[in-house]
């Protein structure tokens, strides 16, 4: 009906009373015309009605389509239930509204507590009526009760006696076909609030706030897995920075043990790892009330051990009786099981599957560091004992070179030698001095090894030092046929040094010279002073080194 057509209407309604009036006055009253009256009072009535009908339809469907367009505005879990509520209430015009989601256990918990000014009530006055909400989860069917004080369902429900409840109406929150929630609106003071009409209604905008709210919660749980996986791998990366920080295999152990004790949330760990015999042996523990003790070997037949070995993944090992929880993760380094970590927990429910994926991703990142480390171990050890060799083949080789010289310096006391005697002589005893530098050097790479090489300093006077480590090659250059030149200035000062070292150090620079050079070359002693310091170089006309080998000196 046009509003053009409703005024005319209403003013034919308002004639037809006047003149029913008049005849009720002047007692000529016409049934017949009486009753067309009425028949014409009628269908304005009902025309209102349904005009009225039809306005709150379209209301309520306009009402419908704002509150979808703000639910959807937002996948933020709370505020996306906040809006849902307050929608809800706005639209039956209730005065209260909860809404209920279901948790793991299965049980509805309370979301939201609103009540018409959009304020969230207080925990003192959540209260409704437990049975319509399960009735309305587990049917999946909505309920209204115009009046639950006098509704033969529920009128004998302590909570609808005892927080005076009359007008009711929930609905379910279905998503995806299943029950998700139940939504839940009330009012404690007016009787016959709601009708069928609004809980169609309600039923309607709860099918789309359900799907709202569903997504909402999924991007939360999808959020808060991001966020964990990110710190998750946050904390991957600095372990592995610790691991691979240093080749310690103590410190790389006891760091691994740690923090996979930590993220396993156990109350002790422990590391085994195949020994040099094959066996596994317990290398480290840590934590209070570990099962292994350090040095102890653990039988391949054990059988938490028996199934590491077998599998690639974690093994869990659950006595309830005890009220204890074993768990055994492998790690492997190409492909070959190189330790074992163990976890206990005085609890049967520890170690969960999430728990048992990131110790298994801490001992991937663990095997390299490792196997580094364990090779580092046996570096370090052949290190050793290479330097022990070097040690003990210096001090015996210093024996017989002792007795060589000593014998060779007695041949001219006991009789006359002639001139290619004593070159022999003079030979052996040069070659002896060669054999003591080579020596000592040998001594002094296995003192600079083992960091017992000192350095004694003191006031040297350079024509001393330049002088010994002459005598100690100029044979040698003889020998070669080479020309020696020397470039030293009558005067030098004193320079701090050790001299034992700096004969050393020159004796192996032109020992270098005469070996590298062509016979008949020219080696070149020069000394000058600059800048308060002094200089010595050797040059020679040999070989020399490429540009490629003058880069590795000193590496």
């Amino acid at each position: 009906m046009s509003s053009q057509e409703l005024e005319l209407s209403i003013a034919n309604a308002k004639q037809n009373i006047t003149l029913l009036r008049r005849q009720l006055q002047t007692g000529r009253i016409d049934p017949r015309y009486f009753d067309q009256r009425l028949e014409s009072l009628e269908n304005l009535l009902n025309a209102l009605e349904a005009d009225r009908r039809n306005t709150r339809e379209q209301q309520r469907f306009a009402a419908l389509y704002e509150v979808s367009k703000v639910i959807g505005s937002s996948l933020n879990l709370q505020t996306v239930l906040d809006q849902v509520m307050d929608a809800i209430i706005q639209l039956t015009g209730a005065e209260r509204g909860f809404l209920m989601l279901l948790d793991d256990d299965g049980n509805l918990n309370v979301k939201v507590a609103r009540d018409f000014d959009q304020s969230t009530l207080p925990s003192d006055e959540i209260a409704f009526s437990r049975t319509i909400t399960r009735q309305v989860f587990e049917t999946g069917e909505g309920v209204l009760t115009t009046n639950a004080q006098e509704d033969p369902r529920y009128a004998g429900q302590a909570s609808i006696i005892a927080h005076s409840m009359r007008s009711i109406m929930a609905a379910p929150l279905r998503a995806r076909g299943t029950t998700i929630g139940v939504v839940y609106v009330d009012n404690r003071i007016r009787a016959g609030l709601f009708g069928e009409d609004d809980l169609q209604a309600l039923q309607a905008f709860a099918t789309q706030a359900a799907v709202a709210i569903e997504n909402a919660r999924l991007y939360s749980e999808t959020d808060a897995q991001l966020q964990a996986r990110i710190e998750e791998l946050q904390i991957l990366q600095w372990i592995d920075r610790q691991l691979n920080a240093s080749l310690d295999s103590e410190r790389t152990i006891q760091i691994l043990l740690e923090w996979a004790t930590r993220l396993g949330k156990a109350d002790a760990s422990s590391l085994a790892m195949l020994n040099d015999e094959g066996q596994i042996q317990v290398t480290a523990t840590y934590g209070e009330g570990s099962i292994f003790e350090v040095g102890q070997i653990l039988e391949p037949t054990m059988p938490l051990v028996q199934r590491a070995l077998e599998v690639e993944d974690a093994v869990l090992d659950v006595d309830p009786q005890q009220q204890q929880a074993l768990l055994c993760i492998p790690i492997r380094f190409e492909n070959a099981v190189i330790a074992l970590m163990f976890f206990s927990a005085q609890r049967p429910d520890a170690f969960s599957e999430e728990e048992q994926t990131i110790l298994s991703r801490v001992a991937g990142r663990a095997a390299t560091a490792l196997q580094n480390g364990r090779l580092y171990s046996a570096v370090k050890a052949a290190d050793r004992a290479k330097t022990e060799f070097v040690s003990v083949v210096a001090h015996e080789l210093k024996v017989p070179m002792t007795s060589i010289q000593g014998y060779a310096s007695m041949l001219k006391a006991v009789g006359s030698l002639n001139e290619q005697q004593q070159q022999f002589v003079q030979t052996v005893l040069n070659n002896v001095e060669r054999m003591k530098i080579l020596v000592n050097d040998l001594s002094d790479i296995s003192r600079i090894e083992s960091g017992q090489l000192k350095i004694e300093t003191q006031d040297v006077e350079l024509y001393s030092v330049i002088a010994q480590a002459k005598d100690a090659v100029m044979a040698q250059i003889e020998e070669r046929g080479h020309r020696f030149i020397e470039e030293i200035p009558p005067q030098l000062p004193k320079v701090k040094a050790d001299p034992a070292r700096l004969v050393q150090v020159l004796v192996n620079l032109l020992s270098n010279a005469y070996k590298y050079t062509p016979d008949n070359g020219t080696i070149t002693l020069k000394v000058w002073t600059e800048n308060d310091m002094v200089y010595i170089s050797v040059q020679d006309t040999g070989v020399g080194m490429s540009p490629e080998q003058l880069a590795k000196l000193g590496t």
